[in-house]
This record gives C-alpha cells, structure tokens and sequence, in this order.
C-alpha cells in the first residue's frame, strides 16, 4: 500500500515536472528554434511584455483584501458607464474614440473584482466612418443600462461621425445588435432612463436654446421619451437644464447626464466645466423625468478643481460619473479621472475611479464635498480581492500563441485584419509594411494596448529584413497623429539602423546606431521613467542592451502637449510609407 502510495506520488511530481517543463519550453522555445523564414515586407514579432512598476502602490501596499488601488481601470478608460441587472451583476463600458474594437466592457460580481468580457462595438457594421476622424473622434460616452421590463441591455453613444445611436442585446457576455440610429437625439453623450413605470426616457446634452449660445460652452440638457416596442423616439424634446447648476457663474460644457430615481425622487446628474483641471458633477432634482429639475445648493457632488495643486498624489478633472446600487443597497459611483505624474503631466489619459457615495441630510448623492480628496485607496467591507485585477502594480505577457488577438490589443479606426495575422507564422504575431503611416486618419499597421503606468517597461523580440529604405518597423508609442515616438530597425542602402525617430509636424531622428546588415533579429526595450523614457536594444539574445537614447522627454505625448481625449497607447508597428 505504501509503495502504491509512494509511486502515485512520483507520478504526480514527475507529471507536474513535465507539464513545467512544457509550460517553459512553450516560453522559450521559439528563442531556441531556429529563425522562420521571414516573408517580404512584413514584421514578426515573437512576444510582448508590459510592467508596471509605479510608485505609489510600492509605497502603498493594500492593508486587506477588502482594500482596492483606485483608479480601478488604470489607463484611458474614459468617460465610465455601469449597470446592474439586479441580481448581484454589474457592468461597465467606457469610450474608445477611433480605436477598434469599440467600449470595452468589463463585468464583475462585486464591484472591486472587474473582468474584461469584450467589446460591445466589434464589427465594422457597429463602428462606420471612422477613417477621416482624428483619433479623439469616433465614439463618445457609452452609457450601459439595463431595462427589467424586458431584461434587455442597451448600450447607447455618440459617433462624432455619423450621429448617436444604440445596441441592445439580452446576454451582455455575447453579442450586440447592430445600430439603431436615433436622428431626433442631436448633440452628444445620450444615456436611458428605464422607469418603474415602464416609461423610457433619453437624455442628452445639446445645442443652446435656438442654437443661439451666450457665451462660449453654453449647452443644454434636453430629454425625450423613447418607445421600448419601436425602438424610436416619441413626443416633444424638452430642455431640462440650460447651461448649468450656477447660472452666476456662466457654468459650461454641462454633459454626460444620467437620470436615476432615488429613494421616490428624480435626479438629473451631469458632468460640467468641461473634461480638463475645472471638470465636476453636479446634480439636480425634480418630481417626475420631464421636469423641473432644480439644482443642489452644495454643488458640485465631484470635484477637486479647487484644491492645492502642490497635494501628494495629485488627482485631477475628476467628473463625468455614474452611479449604482450594489446587492447590498449602498451606493457607489464610477468617474474619470486624472494622475499628473510628480503634479506636472500625465500620458495615461482619463481613468477610471470608484468610490462610496454619500447622502446628505436633505436627501442628495454626493462623492466629495470642500476639502474632500478622491481616495487612490478604498476599502469595500466584506469583499475580497483577487489574485488578479485590473489595477495596481502588473505584468502581461502576449505570447500571440492565440488564433485571436487578446482583448487589451486595438488597432485604430478598423480591425485592420488585412494587415496582421496570427495565423501566417505561428506563434508570431506577423504585420505588413502598410502603405500607410501612424500620421495619417488612416488604418496602419499599429497594434497596440494602453499606457497603464507612469513608470514601466515594455520588451518585444522583432524578425525583420526591411527590403527597401522606406520600410520600418519596431514599437510605437502613440498619442494622436502628430505626438509620437518611433523606435524601429530600417535600412539605408546596404546599411541597417536602430533608430528612434520623433513624430510631429515634422519627423526628426533623435538617435541612431547602424548595426550589422546581416542582422535580422533585435530585441527591443522601453524603460518608462515617468518623466521620461529610455530605449535600449539588443542584438545578441538579451545578453547585453545597448542604450540607444535616454531621457527623452515623456510630456511629448502628454495631454497637456497634444490635447484631446485618449491617453497614449504603445504597441507594435510596421510602414513602408
């Protein structure tokens, strides 16, 4: 019996010997195997690795495991939306302006644990006339509801380029509908309201009264009853806020509005002062969805426009949220929100937060009030964490061993599908030097996935022969058309270069090492200081790494520097143009 005993268990240690050894020669195997052929004007590339390695959550380990790191999608997870069907699961969808696919949703059990399920915008169908759109085009402010008078979810937004619609579909983890137009819906940022009644309601933020603003950012919120049977907009359109919650002080860019009803109240919440340092929520309430809304005397519920910008941890243009009732009957409320890295810049775009909100004695949501901080830390009584999450402190690697790309990859405007491939070589993923360049409102040959961190480290191993001196390819760090960094192998001649090349109005080479004209495999490492980046290379295995350039300045994709609505994305590129 013993010796049975004794076998079974080398037999166990020896199959889980072997099963490690699969898993690591899976790993590395392509390293060691000799080179694929390397086809004519295309670009191999073998893996994909991203670390974060930011400060604070070094400085700041979670005390519990009922403690989350806000944001809790870190990154340009934009303009944040969630539901819930009211059975203990919730969902959340954010923008993706002229990226593809398009709003990412997420799902969680819990609020704390989030889990990317897919993308409610996968087809080329959902996501028309983006070419021609510059990158902070394209889709604005999903906003997710769920409707219990007929278990269907919507999800509806604005496509700055052909107009607002929605989806709808009854399994949430499957596909959606095509796209409804709503042509009587103008302006932006369209959000459901489903009543108790089985009424239906669309808000919207809008045009001035007559289209005649008084002063620059002078917008309304305007709402319109929606026929759930037809799927079209009934009755008048009515204005249920102009310009904003403090008329005094010419209050603009009221936005993003969400209708709830609360403990047998209506409320009407926006975003206002626009998406930058001034950006807040306010809230208003009324007796029934069409008014009269009447605002809180204590506005703004978010904001920290007001606060020191000298303060540790500095979080900004925190607005445009959302609310929802958990199982247990509290309230949370998701917002975006901004990390200047050191109070000076930030390159992540506007993430996404969670927060608990609080009640006032006469009855009104709130997230902050005065000197109130928005939390980098948070705790949920009773919830535990997850091994892996979506925030903090993480590494990923894409081995592209998968016949689909995973769901953090997007590439811009189209699925760009004619220009990769998972399948032509193996295990690697393969991209062709596309007659078109990241500067162009075009579809290139970009693959890539967001910025999650101020400090990081990102590495791929390239196969490439560039067969002429406009052909490249390497990693590309890109904010929007004329904000990029380029670190790439190309050829001159009979001779070959590492370079790093900075994209904008014009194109200069920063740094520049020829290498050998035989040599067909270079690694390739970005070091994220927060400030500033340092590119190495190798081209002998990994052995030894060579700095290519150091320090270069960070806050070239920043924000501040570029404008717009994303944060900067980084992914693997190939042009011959």
């Amino acid at each position: 019996m013993k010796n049975t005993q004794m076998l079974q268990s080398i037999s166990v240690v020896l199959c889980f010997l072997f099963l490690l050894g699969a898993v690591t020669t899976s790993c590395s195997s392509k390293k060691e195997q000799q080179l694929p052929t390397i086809g004519k004007s295309v670009a191999l590339f073998d893996y994909f690795s991203y670390k974060g390695n930011d400060d604070f959550y070094i400085a700041n380990p979670l005390l519990g495991e009922d403690y989350f790191y806000n944001p809790i999608l870190p990154g340009w997870y934009s303009d944040p939306s969630i539901c819930t069907n009211g059975r203990g699961d919730y969902f959340l969808v954010t923008s993706t302006f002229t990226y593809y696919p398009g709003v990412p949703i997420f799902h969680s059990r819990d609020l704390v644990n989030w889990k990317q399920i897919g993308h409610v915008l996968n087809r080329a169908s959902q996501l028309v006339n983006m070419e021609g759109q510059n990158v902070s085009g394209g889709i604005f402010a999903p906003a997710i509801s769920y409707n219990p008078n007929n278990k269907t979810y919507y999800m509806v937004t604005t496509n700055v380029g052909a107009g607002n619609f929605f989806v709808k579909t009854q399994d949430p983890f499957g596909e959606w509908s095509e796209p409804i137009m709503l042509p009587e819906v103008g302006g932006i940022d369209p959000s459901f309201f489903f009543d108790e009644d089985g009424k239906a309601y669309i808000v919207n933020n809008d045009e001035a009264p007559d289209n005649k603003p008084e002063y620059s950012g002078h917008r309304t919120i305007r709402i319109q009853e929606f026929d759930v049977k037809t799927d079209k907009t009934i009755g008048p359109r009515k204005i249920l806020v102009n310009k904003g919650a403090q008329l005094e002080d010419k209050p603009i860019w009221i936005e993003g509005p969400h209708l709830y009803k609360m403990n047998g109240r209506y409320f009407l919440m926006s975003a206002e002062g626009g998406t930058g340092n001034w950006h807040s929520e306010v809230i208003f309430s009324g007796d029934s969805p069409m008014g009269k809304f009447l605002p809180w005397k204590n506005n703004p519920i978010l904001t920290q426009r007001h606060l020191n910008s000298d303060r540790p941890n500095l979080v900004t243009c925190a607005g445009h949220a959302d609310l929802i009732q958990a199982k247990e009957g509290d309230w949370w409320a998701v917002f975006l929100a901004c990390r200047p890295i050191n109070n000076q810049f930030e390159n992540l775009g506007r993430e996404t937060f969670l927060m608990p909100v609080k009640w006032s004695e006469d009855g009104f949501p709130y997230m902050t009030q005065e000197d109130d901080l928005v939390p980098m830390i948070v705790k949920r009584t009773g919830v535990k964490r997850d091994t892996t999450v979506t925030y903090g402190n993480f590494e990923s690697i894409d081995n592209f061993d998968s016949h689909i790309l995973d769901m953090s990859w997007m590439t811009l405007r189209t699925s760009a599908s004619d220009l990769y491939s998972l399948s032509e070589t193996p295990g690697y993923l393969t991209l062709k030097c596309a007659d078109v360049n990241a500067t162009e409102k075009k579809t290139p040959a970009f693959v890539c996935r967001r910025l999650q961190h101020h400090k990081f480290e990102c590495t791929t191993r390239m196969l490439f022969d560039p067969s002429d001196d406009k052909e490249m390819a390497g990693m590309l760090l890109f904010k929007d058309e004329t904000h990029q960094y380029f670190f790439c192998l190309s050829k001159t001649s009979e001779n070959k270069y590492i370079s790093l090349k900075q994209v904008g109005e014009k194109e200069q080479t920063l740094a520049s090492d020829e290498i050998d004209a035989n040599t067909n495999e270079v690694y390739l490492k970005l070091v994220s200081q927060g400030i500033s980046y340092d590119f190495y290379y190798s081209i002998d295995g990994e052995k030894n790494w060579k700095l290519l350039c150091k320090d270069v300045d960070a806050s070239y994709l920043s924000t501040a520097m570029a404008g717009g609505f994303t944060g900067t994305t980084i992914g693997l590129y190939a042009t011959c143009k």
